[in-house]
C-alpha cells in the first residue's frame, strides 16, 4: 500500500459505517487521519467504530436532516479538530422500476439522500473551510450519473446531479485551496448489491471490461490521494473507477 501522508487531518466521512464508506474511514486512518464516521445506522457504526480503533469517532446523524448535521459538524470541531477532509459516501440505490412505474415518494426519498443530502453536508462544513483556507472533499457518484442505467432513474438522476455540483462547488473554491472532486465507481461488492435484481447485477457485471466488480479498497486508494496535500492543483474533476466501462 502506498503511503499517503494525511497526518494531524480530520475527516468526516458519510455512510461511513460499511461499504466504500468505511473502507475510506480505514484507509484515510491508515494515513494518520482522525476520522468522524456520520451514518443512521447506530449499532453498525457501534461496529465500525469499535473495528478502526481510537482514531475513528461517530455520530448517528441523518444526511437529511441540516440542523443536526450543523450540530454533529460543531462537535467534531470541538470534540477532534478542524475538519479538513469531507468524503460523502451516503447514498442509496432505490427501487429496480421503469420511470413510467416508479413511485414518486421513492424518487424523492432517493433524491433527497443522494443529491440533496450531498448538498446539505457541503454546505455545512465549507464555511470553516474557507476561513481556513484550506479542503478537500470527495463526492461519490456512480457510472449511473454519467451514462444511466435502466430501472434506476433515480439513483441515475442523482448521480449526475452530484457531477454538476461538485463541478461547479469546486469552481467556486478554487481559490481557497479546497478542492472538490467527484468519483464515478462502477458497482462495487456493498450491501447496495442487496436490493438489487440478479438480473441487473448481470447487466452491470458485462459492461465492465476488467469482468469484475470494484473492490473497496480500490476505491479507498484513489480518494485517499485526492484529499492529501499532494492534490493541490486538480479540482472540480471527475475521476473514474469504472473498470473501463465509462473512460470520460
Amino acid at each position: 500500500m502506498n503511503k499517503i501522508d494525511l497526518n494531524a487531518q480530520v475527516a468526516v466521512v458519510t455512510g461511513g459505517a460499511q461499504g466504500l464508506g468505511f473502507a475510506i474511514a480505514k484507509r484515510l486512518i491508515d494515513s494518520g487521519a482522525k476520522v468522524c464516521l456520520w451514518d443512521m445506522d447506530e449499532v453498525m457504526l457501534t461496529k465500525a467504530v469499535d473495528a478502526l480503533g481510537a482514531s475513528a469517532t461517530m455520530k448517528n446523524v441523518d444526511i437529511t436532516n441540516l440542523d443536526a448535521l450543523v450540530a454533529a459538524h460543531a462537535d467534531v470541531e470541538k470534540e477532534t479538530g478542524p475538519v479538513s477532509i469531507l468524503v460523502n459516501s451516503a447514498g442509496i440505490a432505490g427501487v429496480n422500476a421503469s420511470l413510467e412505474d416508479y413511485d414518486p415518494e421513492e424518487w424523492r426519498r432517493v433524491i433527497e439522500i443522494n443529491l440533496n443530502g450531498t448538498f446539505y453536508v457541503n454546505k455545512v462544513v465549507i464555511p470553516s473551510m474557507k476561513e481556513r483556507n484550506y479542503g478537500r472533499i470527495v463526492n461519490i457518484s456512480s457510472v449511473a450519473g454519467k451514462e444511466g442505467n435502466p430501472n434506476l432513474s433515480a439513483y441515475s438522476a442523482a448521480k449526475a446531479g452530484v457531477i454538476g455540483l461538485t463541478k461547479s462547488l469546486g469552481k467556486e473554491l478554487a481559490k481557497f485551496d479546497i478542492a472538490v472532486n467527484a468519483i464515478t465507481p462502477a458497482t462495487a461488492k456493498t450491501r447496495i448489491l442487496d436490493t438489487l435484481t440478479d438480473e441487473f447485477i448481470e447487466y452491470m457485471l458485462v459492461r465492465i471490461p476488467r469482468g469484475r466488480f470494484l473492490e473497496v479498497d480500490e476505491a479507498a486508494a484513489m480518494v485517499a490521494w485526492l484529499v492529501s496535500k499532494d492534490n493541490s492543483f486538480t479540482t472540480a474533476s471527475v475521476f473514474d473507477l469504472s473498470g473501463g466501462r465509462t473512460t470520460y
